[in-house]
């Protein structure tokens, strides 16, 4: 019996592929998906044990069932999909000139101090807000899901957006430039293991953060403490003389008004 040398490029293949049902894992853990996942292996065991059997009418059944699974995984597995891509396609490195020619929206000019002194204020109020402060991502399919507004950031919008009995307070405010471009916008919440102490809007910060490179401000309705998101982790607590300061160090642009009257 002749038998198939193993070569260090089978070990390279076998890592690479345990490597990516890693990445699936983590990407679709909490949802339903592993149990879906589960269904479609066992299918396809299935079939090849009927194929080893010379099963040809259930063999023929199994195979169309596999071939059209493929585009059906793709059409359920869309959202997830999308943010795995999305999360590959903004990691820093080799392919970062790419991102800066199809992602770059201009220089962006941020006006932090009325972001700041909003969130100060909401924060001794303890009125519970969600700001996302955008950059090169493509946020349009957030902005969409929202209520459109294309109004100068200022303190009393922000204000009246996060009040508790507004019909806009729930959900996140997106800021482009210096514009408040929509509110009650829908964020994708992480899936990552974070502390139960984490309320809906910190983790819809973080997960909005793992696949853009927005900025995010939350303000808790709990304790009023304020927080930024970026990059898929979060900064507690920050003080709000030292907010604007945390949001400058994760703006990339080439120019941020850091005035704080």
């Amino acid at each position: 019996m002749d038998f198939i040398p193993f070569t260090f490029i089978d070990l390279i293949d076998i890592l690479l592929v345990a490597l990516f049902m890693f990445g699936i894992y983590r990407m679709t853990r909490g949802t339903n998906a592993p149990y879906i996942f589960t269904g479609i292996i066992v299918i396809y065991f299935v079939w090849v044990v009927v194929r080893a059997l010379n099963m040809e009418l259930l063999s023929t059944i199994l195979g169309q069932v596999v071939s059209v699974g493929v585009i059906a995984l793709i059409i359920l597995f869309q959202p997830e999909l999308r943010s795995f891509l999305q999360m590959i396609g903004r990691r820093r490195g080799g392919f970062a000139f790419i991102n800066n020619i199809f992602n770059s929206r201009g220089d962006n000019k941020l006006a932090l101090q009325p972001i700041v002194t909003a969130c100060a204020e909401m924060s001794t109020t303890k009125t519970g807000a969600l700001i996302v402060l955008t950059q090169r991502s493509d946020l349009d399919d957030i902005i969409e899901n929202g209520i459109k507004i294309d109004a100068k950031v200022s303190v009393p919008l922000l204000e009246n957006i996060f009040f508790k009995n507004a019909p806009l307070h729930d959900g996140a405010a997106i800021v482009m430039n210096d514009r408040v471009v929509a509110a009650k916008c829908i964020l994708p919440v992480t899936q990552s293991p974070v502390p139960k102490s984490y309320g809906t809007r910190h983790r819809a910060a973080i997960g909005i953060t793992e696949t853009s490179d927005a900025i995010v401000v939350v303000v808790s309705e709990e304790t009023g403490g304020i927080s930024v998101a970026f990059g898929g982790k979060i900064e507690r607590n920050v003080a709000p003389q030292n907010l604007a300061q945390t949001i400058s160090k994760y703006f990339v642009k080439s120019e941020v008004e850091k005035r704080t009257k």
